[in-house]
């Protein structure tokens, strides 16, 4: 997993991707504050044109001074409230001070959260979230002092624009921890800023050979790549990014924005998997039937009974023959796979034997995943839960290929 520094880090580009696309964002403020009620905000106000502006040119220090003034004018502006957040996050890293540091971060996830409650659910505002711990502390980006000096006089001079700074700062890091990969991150990132992306490509290349299981670099890469009117290269980018590490609340952010801006709609996955066994009060495993489908006399009934009942066995014995070096039962990929697999058998014998007119399009898709293999990607990335994320690392490593694939081609429509 990336270290807190990093994840710290990863806001000020998104926050740079924002603003970069400054004509969608200021049309996307103008249609949030339309629907504000005229006494949480005023467009027309200078003081918010202002602070706004400073917030698009990425002056972010003038802009949080003026954005602290608007949240206390206007208490209910969600869109002053997320914007201060994230400059003061900027700010944060331009403190000299380390309380000052930390007390900026405290006040930004403050300042998201009320951005939540007035109901933000833009990708910045959740994933600036995730990123800032509740204490507002900041992990080092290295073991070594010298590194992290580097790397945070590279932080204060891209938040002050000084982006030549930067480079050479982030690039005296690099060499002096070769491996580090936020430091071949953010000279991407920089290069971004200066709108040479061809360059800013080449850096988000190294940081993804010095580890290619992080999402950060795909995701960046990908933004680079929109922005120059490369959609399906960017397309690819994103899944990527997605198939590196599916699990953290920024993962999806490049495919949802990729899907938003060309105006298409992820493809639909009609699987509906029945309820799983429970443990009692006692221990036991509890199996629950829902008696409607027991009353029918279909494909889909038969073969979606057996899926509790295989689960439930994978519960009592399986686990512990499959797994015999983990002491506790945990839901795991075989399991799943194996019920999956089992309950789409039963539908396939079914339909050899009477054929539906119009057989459950979950199960159907079922089996055609049986037949490709695209079983566990299935799993490991559209019904995973915190049992069969633990699985993923080792499929990934052998199979990533395979998950690329399956989000190619059943998640994700082509470019238009």
């Amino acid at each position: 997993m990336p270290s807190q520094s990093l994840s710290l880090r990863a806001f000020l580009w998104v926050t740079c991707l924002v603003l970069s696309i400054a004509a969608t964002l200021t049309g996307l403020w103008a249609q949030a504050a339309s629907a504000q009620a005229p006494a949480d905000t005023n467009p027309s106000d200078p003081d918010r044109q202002k602070a706004l502006q400073l917030y698009r040119d990425h002056k972010m220090t003038e802009a949080a001074a003026l954005l602290e003034v608007l949240v206390a004018r206007y208490p209910k502006d969600t869109l002053a409230h997320e914007a201060f957040g994230s400059a003061l996050l900027s700010r944060a890293t331009t403190q000299p001070d380390p309380e000052k540091q930390k007390a900026d971060r405290l006040h930004a996830r403050a300042e998201l959260l009320r951005a939540r409650e007035l109901g933000d659910n833009s990708d910045l505002c959740k994933t600036l979230l995730a990123l800032i711990p509740e204490d507002g502390s900041k992990a080092p980006f290295a073991d070594k002092a010298a590194v992290n000096e580097a790397m945070n006089r590279g932080e204060a001079a891209f938040a002050d624009g000084r982006w030549q700074d930067a480079i050479a700062e982030y690039t005296r890091a690099l060499e002096l921890e070769p491996r580090l990969y936020v430091a071949a991150l953010d000279i991407g990132d920089t290069y971004f800023r200066l709108k040479q992306t061809d360059k800013a490509g080449e850096w988000f290349a190294k940081a993804i050979e010095i580890d290619p299981n992080q999402e950060v670099a795909y995701r960046y890469w990908g933004d680079a790549l929109v922005q120059d009117g490369k959609m399906k290269e960017a397309r690819t980018k994103f899944i990527e990014g997605l198939v590196a590490f599916p699990y953290r609340p920024t993962s999806w952010n490049g495919l949802n924005g990729w899907v938003s801006r060309n105006r298409v709609k992820y493809r639909d996955i009609p699987i509906h998997v029945p309820e799983g066994p429970k443990t009692g009060a006692k221990g036991e495993t509890v199996v629950t039937v829902d008696p409607t489908a027991m009353a029918k006399n279909d494909s889909s009934s038969a073969a979606w009974l057996i899926y509790p009942i295989e689960r439930a066995r994978w519960h009592q014995e399986e686990f512990a023959k499959e797994f015999p070096e983990e002491k506790n039962y945990r839901h795991s990929l075989k399991e799943e796979v194996a019920a999956l697999s089992l309950a789409t058998t039963v539908f396939e014998e079914s339909q050899r034997k009477t054929k539906d007119a119009n057989p459950d399009p979950g199960l159907t898709l079922l089996s055609r995943f049986k037949v490709e293999g695209m079983l566990e990607p299935y799993v490991l990335l559209m019904k995973a839960d915190n049992g069969i994320a633990q699985d993923y690392s080792a499929y990934r490593a052998a199979h990533r290929d395979k998950l690329i694939e399956f989000v190619d081609k059943y998640v994700v429509p082509p470019a238009p």
